[in-house]
């Protein structure tokens, strides 16, 4: 029988958190996790070498009592990561895993110690929320999914169990708004500014779209609506020529269209 990852301690005094994957949701749970008192080492799949404000790492420190993984664009970077996890860490020790571009289950396939993964809704300005999307693989016993429950608790979050699935519950339903978004900027419909507007008035929503896919990185929805239309394999998950534009390119579309360059 598997361990149970019930026996991983997380105690705030002094427990380390090992958090690795791509920037910006580095920084966000390294910030949350060093303001509830954990002891918190981290390591970029970017470059970040001048970056001085968290402990950084290369090797999982020993005594790590969970760990995150937090890479949604390049899977082939977060399966290593994942595996050097796996090997690094006692088998009691948990990982917690973005599960918005790739299923935990097919990640825990990746990891000897399948039992230790589990899924959560990662994207970047979502850590400021009260609510976090977890989700257990086909292999996670109750006594992780518990420890995972517990961490994301005293970080002030309460989890919220959900299917196991690609994009999960709101990166899904956000994600294809700011697409649907793209493809009437791109056929001149709208400006930014108007669709946002529309979309807070209209649905009393927070955020606009355009609003939404700057606070989240247009990178980031872009591969959740590439992972979405891989895995379903429905148009709907189509993204619209202009995301992707903006996603090469880096740069945001700043311009009424109907006043051209």
């Amino acid at each position: 029988m598997a361990p149970s990852a019930s026996k991983t301690s997380i105690a705030r005094e002094k427990a380390i958190v090992y958090i690795t994957g791509e920037s910006p949701l580095v920084e966000e749970y390294a910030a949350l996790g060093s303001a509830h008192g954990y002891d918190v080492v981290v390591q970029w799949n970017e470059d970040r070498k001048r970056d001085k404000e968290y402990r950084r790492s290369a090797i999982v420190p020993a005594g790590t009592s969970i760990a995150l993984e937090l890479t949604n664009t390049d899977l082939e970077r977060k399966k290593r990561n994942l595996q050097k996890l796996d090997k690094a860490l006692p088998p009691t020790a948990a990982i917690i895993s973005s599960s918005v571009t790739v299923s935990a289950s097919e990640q825990a396939t990746w990891i000897i110690h399948r039992h230790r993964l589990a899924g959560c809704c990662a994207l970047p300005s979502f850590s400021a929320g009260t609510v976090i999307e977890v989700a257990p693989t086909v292999y996670t016993p109750v006594e992780t999914m518990e420890v995972v429950r517990r961490f994301f608790t005293s970080l002030g979050k309460h989890c919220e169990f959900v299917e196991d699935r690609v994009g999960m519950v709101l990166p899904r339903v956000v994600c294809q708004i700011i697409n649907e978004a793209c493809f009437a900027l791109q056929e001149g419909v709208s400006t930014p500014a108007e669709l946002d507007t529309a979309m807070k008035l209209g649905v009393n929503y927070p955020r606009g779209p355009i609003e939404w896919a700057e606070a989240i990185g247009i990178r980031q929805v872009e591969a959740v609506l590439r992972a979405l239309e891989r895995d379903l394999g429905e148009d709907r998950y189509r993204v619209a020529p202009l995301l992707h534009q903006m996603a090469l390119t880096g740069e945001w579309w700043n311009r009424n269209p109907r006043e051209g360059s």
